[in-house]
């Protein structure tokens, strides 16, 4: 029996004219949507037409709140002033006044001497923990400041005094590097 080679028949010619027409339709469909789009400088110029008038409306606005009188809560008689205006009332208000130090400088007996008024000095406000020991914490439960860590990390062991460096300590001298050789070797040349 001789093997018969099935032939292939091509493809139909409606099926060659249904992908042309789909290429067809998707170039239609793309002009339609980039076609009415702005392109090129046109476009960017009109951005930044845009941008310019926006930023000039936003400076005339400033300027005119910097140069005119308006009320800002007329029930409690607040207004917004000129800014010229503001500027020559702060200067007859300051140059009315005695130049005195800022709060921190002058202590109480100074500025009852300068200005008859003595002014109460804060009170020194008691630490909450008025040892070097931290105060005890609670190491298990919702409400825990442990987070996981030992109970070593949350509540350290005392330290005896005068055991840590501080910032007034200075580095100990290092020790003498082997001060008598061992037995049996000769010191290095």
């Amino acid at each position: 029996m001789a093997e018969t080679d099935p032939v292939q028949s091509p493809a139909p010619f409606s099926t060659w004219v249904g992908v042309i027409l789909l290429f067809v339709l998707f170039g239609v469909i793309v002009v339609a949507i980039i076609g009415p789009s702005p392109r090129g400088d046109s476009y960017e110029k009109m951005r930044a037409e845009n941008r310019t008038k926006k930023l000039k409306d936003e400076r005339d606005e400033n300027a005119k709140n910097l140069t005119t009188y308006a009320w800002i809560d007329k029930n409690k008689g607040t207004v917004r002033l000129p800014i010229e205006r503001a500027m020559e009332l702060t200067l007859t208000d300051l140059a009315g006044k005695k130049p005195a130090p800022a709060y921190p400088i002058a202590s109480a007996a100074a500025a009852a001497a300068a200005g008859g008024q003595s002014v109460a000095s804060p009170a020194p406000v008691a630490s909450p923990q008025s040892s070097g020991t931290p105060k005890p914490v609670s190491v298990s439960g919702a409400n825990s400041e442990a987070r996981g860590q030992p109970t070593g990390a949350i509540n350290p062991p005392a330290v005896p005094p005068k055991t840590q460096p501080g910032a007034s300590a200075s580095p100990s001298p290092a020790p003498a590097a082997n001060p008598s050789p061992a037995r049996g070797t000769t010191p290095p040349p």
